[in-house]
């Protein structure tokens, strides 16, 4: 019996198989390649392309193979570009999680493990943020997510398909010997920016507002490492098959740094003096974004083995420095300014 990996080959989805071909299971991948990497996926699962908005492609695959349950990594999850293109992210995001339900229910597949998102919450009434509190999305991506936790909740009262959303919040890190790593077009994410900036790449890092109500005035986010998240997935999964409820769970170190905090640490790991220079705040930015893992950590038996930031940024600047170019390693290839992610 298989799992099945939508969005095997994205950053989180290729260390997910990874982890799980390293404890003995079958995997299937299944992956349309327009944000993902071939050369990211563990050579020992079974790999095929195509789009799982494609109901035609989707029944080949599981008529193929044996799967006896699902992990759903793959959305497009760009923020901005969620509020300048919408539409785009209803058809991939909504489509893509209809057509991969109606599959499973075909196929008379009862699991299936969610990768959500903090940006279901939007802007926090308090911090931490629990699972119980209010789901007010900001922005289209989040309102996607948030759907597609709706849409799995239906399956459940009519199916019997039970479900885990994993709520995470900054996913962060690459495997320790540097083989796989994060690798996005454009990059976003504070850290490989970060990165970026100590090989050269980029001129300097442009931190947006520092006077925010935290303690350096800097905004403050909750970082977890990609293993960890891998290794939360799997224990969903395992959690699903022993017979629990569906649920959803909010995935953090429940320890939140600011982005001075995380540009020092960075200087630290690298020994970099990583240029970086203060700018104006943007919209919508919240102050802290910071998660209460309780739940997962009790009901899941999941514990976090990266709680030290300096330790996730080491694994990081060990694949940035293997992969400055990421997988393609262009040389020519450009380093836009793009906003990191709120």
């Amino acid at each position: 019996m298989a799992i099945l990996v939508a969005g095997g080959a994205g950053y989180i989805g290729s260390h997910i198989v990874d982890r799980l071909i390293e404890l003995g299971r079958d995997v299937v991948v299944i992956d349309n390649l327009s944000t993902g990497h071939r050369e990211s996926i563990n050579p020992k699962a079974h790999f095929y392309e195509g789009d799982n908005r494609d109901a035609d492609f989707l029944e080949s695959v599981f008529s193929k193979e044996n799967i006896e349950g699902v992990i759903h990594t793959t959305a497009y999850s760009l923020v901005g570009e969620s509020m300048q293109k919408p539409l785009k992210y209803f058809d991939n995001n909504l489509i893509g999680m209809v057509r991969l339900l109606e599959a499973m229910h075909d196929h008379d597949v009862k699991y299936i493990v969610f990768s959500s998102s903090a940006a279901t919450y939007g802007i926090p009434k308090h911090i931490p943020i629990k699972e119980s509190d209010p789901k007010e999305p900001i922005n289209p991506y989040g309102e996607t997510k948030l759907m597609m936790e709706h849409m799995m909740k239906w399956c459940d009262e009519a199916y019997g398909m039970k479900w885990v959303a994993l709520r995470y919040f900054n996913a962060a890190g690459a495997k320790k010997d540097g083989s796989i790593g994060e690798d996005h077009n454009p990059e976003t994410h504070l850290i490989p920016i970060i990165l970026q900036t100590a090989l050269g790449e980029r001129e300097k890092l442009q931190i947006y507002g520092d006077d925010y109500n935290t303690p350096d005035g800097t905004n403050i986010r909750d970082y977890v490492h990609v293993m960890d998240l891998a290794d939360a997935h799997i224990e969903a999964m395992d959690y699903l098959m022993k017979g629990n409820a569906s649920e959803a769970f909010n995935l953090g170190s429940s320890t939140g740094f600011s982005n001075k905090q995380m540009l020092e640490s960075a200087r630290h790991v690298t020994d970099k003096a990583i240029p970086a220079e203060i700018g104006p705040r943007r919209p919508g930015d919240p102050d802290s974004l910071v998660a209460d893992s309780t739940n997962a950590r009790e009901k899941l038996g999941w514990q976090p083995k990266y709680d030290n930031v300096d330790d996730i940024i080491a694994t990081a600047w060990t694949w940035t420095q293997k992969h400055p170019h990421g997988f393609d390693d262009q040389k020519d290839k450009k380093l836009t300014n793009y906003d990191y992610e709120k």
